[in-house]
């Protein structure tokens, strides 16, 4: 099977258009190898996508004959990837989160709204 099809279809990537794209820009690796889109995957492979700023390794268990559950993932691949790299992982996503600007993107509620007419009401008085 293709390493872009199995990407897909054990659920790292959402779309195979998607799947083909990360493989086709080095975000994928084939036994520490980057990899084009076409190439052959077989039991026993080890596969590496860039996730942020880790890469998450997978150990190929099984090929499936097309896209499977969620629930039947676990079946199919084993998550390798060192608890070091996890640990980096949720340091980054949780600077990330405490960083996060709030609120003053979007559409504003019809509270602002108001708030902003009565403003620009008070400006022309």
């Amino acid at each position: 099977m293709r390493i872009d099809k199995y990407i897909w279809c054990v659920r790292l990537c959402k779309t195979r258009t998607a799947a083909s794209k990360e493989c086709n820009s080095e975000k994928v690796k084939l036994n520490d190898d980057f990899v084009k889109s076409s190439k052959e995957v077989k039991l026993g492979d080890e596969i590496a996508v860039k996730r942020g700023p880790i890469w998450k390794r997978y150990e190929i268990l099984n090929i499936p004959k097309s896209r499977v559950g969620a629930k039947l993932v676990s079946e199919l691949i084993k998550e390798t990837t060192p608890w070091e790299d996890l640990d980096i992982l949720e340091r980054v996503e949780m600077q990330n989160k405490q960083n996060r600007q709030v609120g003053i993107y979007g559409r504003p509620t019809k509270k602002t709204r108001r708030e902003m007419d009565r403003f620009k009401k008070d400006l022309e008085d």
